[in-house]
């Protein structure tokens, strides 16, 4: 599991090191061709992480509901995000990993809800949902490396 917890630590700073020379206009600014921003994706990767990790465990989400309502799948961008939630999504992308992988280690994930994924996989653990949150999240990247050369 320790290589589940570093490949997102790697792959979150890939995509905080994508958006890091990106003005608060160009986060929020949606790419012809796009449904969505650059913001919404980081506030994406924070939501499903707790969606799929948490919540499937039956275990308290570790941010607000209101970052879940606004960013989970089926949402998209509904206004201009302050440079105050942008930078709180970025802290987030690396202390939810730092968070998930100290509940991990503590053994808090007792209970799993099996759920089929749109991706067609089914998760039928705390450790398949880390594995599959890694592939979401790569496949976020490449959005987001797309959107970039749009701006």
């Amino acid at each position: 599991m320790k290589n589940n917890f570093e490949f997102l630590r790697i792959s979150r700073q890939n995509t905080l090191d994508l958006v890091s020379t990106l003005t608060d206009d160009q986060v929020n600014q949606i790419p012809d061709g796009f449904n969505n921003n650059m913001v919404w994706n980081l506030g994406h990767l924070v939501v499903t992480q707790q969606l799929l990790n948490y919540g499937l465990a039956s275990v308290p989400f570790i941010i607000d509901q209101s970052l879940i309502d606004k960013y989970r799948k089926g949402t998209k961008p509904e206004g201009l995000i302050d440079s105050d939630e942008i930078n709180r999504l970025k802290e987030l992308m690396l202390t939810c990993v730092d968070q998930l992988e100290l509940d991990y280690q503590k053994g808090i994930f007792k209970s799993f809800k099996t759920y089929p994924t749109s991706f067609k996989a089914t998760l039928t653990s705390i450790e398949d949902a880390i594995s599959f949150n890694n592939i979401h999240e790569g496949l976020h990247l490449g959005y987001m490396m797309a959107m970039k050369r749009s701006l």
